[in-house]
């Protein structure tokens, strides 16, 4: 088999995947694409060889060889011992929550987990014997570079970490909790066993008082071991799947080195030495990135490397050396530091703005000053209207003038917290979570791009430098998050911005705290692979049915030179029904070549080398195929789909080099393995009670993401349905791989037009949109802080470096995080996320962002920095996984209860006012409205009739959207819009655009006389009251009035008028806010359509959900219980 140079075949050590993934010979039949699907079968012929090429002798016009042989060997599809070994796997096993009352925890939210799930994965690299891809030159027009001259020889930094200095690899005990191996130098105590009892008050309005639970509770795991020879290791004979789930808790069992950990995290291997007297380092052992060897095509020696316990992230920082133990920077305005060892973010006087920094941020207290805004108490069941006119901003960190300039834009980096409490004692005190919302690789306008020879990096911590570090001289530099003094390399020292020499601190680095660097082969495992895209279409007859082939194939052949990637950009395309058919694309045919396998019970590649061909020189090849595809099957009977066996086929041909598969499917999986029976019961959509079936079916598709992962594949899904589709079993294959889900329910071409073009204007933004490859992430703390619990999509490598085949623009991740060291001798902590890829153009690049925020200590302060809406969204993930691995009416429960308790402790320890009202400080007067919103969103409602793939999707979509368009589909924006101003009016391009006032959620807002358009993020609406002004539906919608206004209405026509130029500049503003564009419904005031736009009017009463004003009351009864 032939594989492009640099990616060779599986490790000769490597032992093949079993089972459904061996390869052998199958049924494959090839013919040009000029033939139609009725004569497809015509002609049956016995080959007993496995060498099959394509062949047209003797064969009659229009028909095809279909090659057959004997019976296939049966293969049990399921998780048996010795199938998947290949690649690490992970149990369909879900976190087990015990159920209890809120006031029984120790850590509440921030809680990290307790016996939780094993994620000692086995190694997932790629093939060693990695030859070179012809690099071509990468221009970097889309950023500004800054080039730096190379390290000077001889520099410190050049230390190599063989295996001398690295103990030998020992077996892994089974039931190895933390605590129980003696590698460690400081264990962790193992956490005692919280109570399984179910402690349940039910109330008279149905809610219990379940709160949230540590993050799972799951029986004991083997543990799957990869030793250093590439094969598998299994613990007892009794391979247990250890993979993470997509909302992953770090593990107490011990992970097993990674070369991962090589590239993105770690310790230098000379801080490996340990005392009694100085702990061992948390963090795996890396070589040297300015000394380590680059790549080459023979496979590099495996490096035994020590079996750890997984210990929080931030645990077991090594103390200072005794040099720099007293090292403190120079007392400035007479300021004392807190502590021998760490002075606070103190600056050497020539370090501009923040040098007063401990001064004016050391022992913050907002309460030593007028009370803040976001303190002020406020009577939430007197203050109707609680919703502010204009958008709810970030809430700004309180810190100096200098720090705020130099902070993470909140775009990127949110904590739900800006102020951190001293403890978790406080934390706890004021029950309220504790996380991080992240968009690490959104778009950006500005991005310093840096290319020097030397990243500069913590010798401990490996936390890159940032702004927020101190400089103790021009030679040291003090890291922020563990505080280590660190020795400034000689090339940082010249600055080519200002081209002078000896002013470190005014590097891009120190100065921004987005950046990206142009990383190094020292930070490459591999050469970088190219753009490879794998398409697998559902063309079934429901499928064709659908119509969706017309508008992939139109929207591929506008967009086929606009894909991401260069000179080796790699496509390949397979479709199936009950069979799987592949392509043949190799330069120099006349016309493409269809091959056909009809086993899809052993599936194989027929010809692997041509499969996947160069974009550009099988370019006029493709065009043919596209403009066939669409046609080819019109007359298809076949019924069936092999979802299963096309996705281990489209993993067989992306494993070499990894890359992204976009699977298009049109209903349930119902041949070979995987398939799907259906679960839902129509009768039970609107059930107030139990909604089952919110997790998956079979770990098949679970699986099969890890191994693609491991692959560095993601599988991205399109399910275009108009029935029951299992959703919570399918969206297993982008989840655990890093991919995306696109959902199109009742998608039709002709009898559902708005759906159609969502998908077309979808597709141009998913074709064209920036991608990284290859990718990994890891977010650092200042020590003290730990992360436990982690979501999003993606694959957890080891206990906080999350595995992200691809990485695009529109992913958002959530972690929660818990204090497990007292701050009260700091008083700013940060927080550093590192994201390594590979562009679509060949480059190896690290986004770094930092975030700074104060600590405080009072309680007080902590509720006046409260961000509401960061708190809402890290809630929903939380409940998302509470509805899967408890229930739904647990989740429900555990949201009412996190309003509840965090409105009693403010009341109780802060308020000093009347205990009859419902308080609430400002900064949290919204909290009770967003979690009312939430319990009505479709992915947790009940009572309403929600079909269960709608239900699902909403919760794929709350784990994986970034913040912004997270919080527009909780709580929709309404805006008036017939009578719309110039006055408070921005200036866009050229453009006029209205800021209407925003209104709340209710029918009391909305008049028949106005018109009135909600954004729901993927939705909007106009809804136009009976009484509208006529001026309004003939200037803007183009009808002469009311009643002629068609019922199904999907766009405003571009009409001569200012009030028609004024509604589409304000609708064309928000939706170029948002990647994917969302779909118009225009409703007429008594139409039946309207049923879904009241449906989004959250603060009013329906049948089975409170109203804003009971849902106070409710929340007020329980305080007072």
């Amino acid at each position: 088999m032939q594989v492009p140079s640099g990616y060779g075949l599986h490790h000769q050590n490597y032992i093949a995947p079993s089972g459904h993934y061996s390869q052998g010979p199958g049924k494959m039949t090839s013919l040009p694409l000029d033939t139609q699907c009725g004569d497809y079968y015509s002609a049956l012929y016995t080959v007993p060889t496995q060498n099959v090429t394509p062949n047209t002798v003797n064969q009659q016009p229009g028909a095809q060889q279909l090659y057959s042989r004997g019976p296939p060997a049966p293969h049990i599809v399921g998780s048996t011992l010795g199938s998947f070994q290949g690649a690490a796997s992970s149990a369909s096993h879900l976190h087990t929550s015990a159920s209890q009352p809120y006031s029984s925890f120790v850590n509440h939210y921030n809680s990290p987990a307790m016996y939780s799930a094993s994620s000692s994965v086995a190694s997932q690299g790629f093939p060693s014997t990695c030859g070179h891809y012809a690099m071509s030159t990468v221009s970097n027009a889309a950023y500004p570079s800054v080039s730096y001259p190379s390290l000077p020889a001889g520099d410190t930094y050049g230390q190599m970490f063989t295996s001398q200095n690295a103990p030998t690899v020992r077996p892994v005990k089974d039931n190895s909790f933390s605590g129980q191996n003696t590698a460690i130098s400081h264990p962790s105590p193992l956490p005692p066993l919280p109570s399984q009892q179910h402690h349940q008050q039910q109330s008279l309005s149905g809610y219990s008082t379940l709160t949230w639970s540590s993050p799972g509770l799951p029986s004991t795991q083997d543990n799957l071991i990869r030793n250093h020879t590439g094969s598998l290791a299994v613990a007892n004979n009794n391979p247990t799947i250890t993979g993470v789930d997509s909302s992953s808790t770090t593990s107490s069992a011990s992970p097993m080195p990674n070369s991962y950990d090589a590239l993105e995290g770690g310790s230098y291997p000379d801080m490996l030495s340990s005392s009694a007297s100085s702990p061992a380092p948390d963090p795996a052992p890396e070589p040297d990135p300015a000394s380590a060897p680059a790549p080459a095509s023979a496979p590099a020696p495996v490096v035994p490397q020590p079996s750890k316990m997984a210990k929080p992230f931030g645990y077991g920082y090594p103390t200072l050396q005794p040099g720099y133990q007293n090292a403190t920077a120079p007392l400035i305005s007479g300021v004392q530091p807190s502590n021998p060892v760490y002075s606070g973010f103190q600056q050497y006087p020539q370090y501009p703005g923040v040098n007063q920094l401990s001064s004016s941020i050391g022992g913050l207290s907002l309460q030593s000053s007028p009370q803040p805004e976001s303190l002020r108490p406020v009577n939430l069941t007197q203050e109707r209207n609680i919703l502010p006119m204009t958008p709810v901003w970030a809430p700004v960190p309180n810190l100096n003038a200098d720090l705020k300039k130099l902070n993470c834009s909140p775009d990127s980096f949110r904590c739900t917290l800006t102020n951190i409490p001293q403890t978790q004692a406080l934390l706890n005190k004021a029950k309220l979570p504790l996380g991080l919302l992240l968009h690490p690789f959104r778009d950006l306008t500005q991005l310093p791009v840096i290319t020097s020879n030397t990243i500069v990096r913590c010798r401990s911590c490996r936390t890159y430098i940032n702004p927020f570090v101190s400089f103790i001289d021009q030679r040291r530099w003090k890291c922020n998050l563990c505080y280590r003094v660190n020795d400034v390399p000689e090339e940082f020292m010249y600055n080519p911005l200002t081209r002078s020499y000896g002013e470190p601190h005014k590097r891009p680095e120190v100065q921004n705290s987005t950046v990206e660097f142009i990383a190094s082969s020292d930070y490459m495992l591999r050469p970088p692979q190219p753009a490879v895209y794998l398409f697998v279409l559902d063309v079934s007859h429901n499928a064709v049915e659908a119509g969706y082939l017309t508008i992939l194939c139109q929207s591929l052949l506008e967009n086929l030179d606009k894909l991401p990637g260069d000179s080796r950009t790699r496509i390949g395309f397979m479709t199936f029904d009950s069979t799987i058919h592949f392509y043949n694309l190799q330069e120099g045919l006349s016309q493409p070549q269809m091959l056909i396998v009809s086993d899809i019970d052993d599936v194989f590649l027929p010809t692997p080398d041509s499969l996947l061909v160069n974009l550009y020189e099988s370019k006029e090849l493709i065009k043919d195929l596209l403009n066939a595809l669409p046609n080819m099957f019109t007359n298809t009977r076949e019924t069936h789909s092999a979802l299963g066996p096309a996705l281990q086929a489209a993993f067989k041909l992306m494993s070499p080099t990894g890359g992204r598969v976009s699977v298009f499917q049109t209903q349930l999986p119902s041949l070979g393995a995987g398939l799907l029976q259906s679960r839902e019961d129509p009768n039970q959509r609107s059930s107030t009670k139990v909604v089952q079936h919110l997790g998956p079916a079979t770990d098949f598709y679970k699986k099969l993401a890890l191994d693609c992962s491991g692959q560095q594949t993601a599988v991205d899904l399109f399910l275009l349905s108009s029935q029951y589709s299992d959703l919570a079993s399918l969206a297993c294959m982008s989840k655990y791989s890093a991919g995306c889900i696109y959902y199109y329910p009742s998608f039709h071409y002709t009898h559902n037009p708005s759906q159609a073009e969502k998908l077309q204007k979808d597709l141009k933004r998913y074709l064209t949109r920036k991608i990284g490859f290859e990718a990994v992430m890891r977010i650092r703390c200042t020590k003290g802080l730990s992360m436990h619990t982690f979501h999003g999509n993606f694959f957890v490598r080891s206990t906080d470096l999350l595995s992200l085949a691809n990485i695009n623009p529109d992913a958002g991740f959530a972690v929660q995080l818990s204090i497990e060291e007292s701050l009260t001798d700091t008083s700013l902590v940060c927080f550093q996320t590192a994201l390594l890829y590979t562009s679509s153009k060949g480059e190896r690049r690290i986004r770094v962002h930092t975030l700074c925020l104060p600590v405080v200590s009072s309680l007080a302060d902590v509720y006046a920095g409260v961000d509401v809406q960061a708190a809402i969204c890290l809630l929903a993930n939380m409940a998302v996984d509470r509805s899967v691995s408890s229930s739904l009416s647990d989740a429900r429960d555990a949201l009412v209860n996190a309003v509840v308790d965090s409105l009693s402790a403010y009341g109780s320890t802060v308020s000093n006012l009347q205990h009859s009202a419902l308080m609430a400080p400002s900064s949290l007067k919204l909290f009770p409205l967003y979690v009312l919103a939430l319990l009505k969103q479709k992915a947790f409602r009940t009572g309403t009739s929600t079909r269960l793939d709608d239900r699902v999707y909403a919760m794929c979509q709350i784990k994986s959207q970034p913040l912004v368009h997270l919080m527009k589909m909780i709580h929709p924006n309404l805006y008036r819009i017939d009578r719309l101003t110039d006055e408070g009016a921005v200036h866009v391009n050229d453009r006029i655009v209205p800021q209407p006032p925003l209104q709340k959620l209710s029918a009391e807002k909305l008049t028949r006389e106005g018109a009135f358009l909600m954004d729901c993020g993927s939705v909007f609406y106009i809804w136009v009251g009976k009484g509208c002004d006529n001026n309004f539906i003939e200037d803007v919608l183009g009808y002469t009035n009311f009643a002629s206004i068609p019922q199904k209405m999907t766009h405003l026509p571009e009409l001569d008028t200012l009030s028609s130029e004024r509604a589409r500049s304000f609708i064309t503003w928000l939706r170029d806010s948002r990647p994917l564009s969302p779909i118009l419904h225009i409703v007429k005031d008594e139409s039946p359509a309207k049923a879904e736009f009241f449906q989004h009017l959250i603060e009013d009463r329906t049948e089975a959900a409170f109203s804003y004003y009971e849902f106070l009351l409710h929340v007020q009864q329980q305080i007072c219980k």
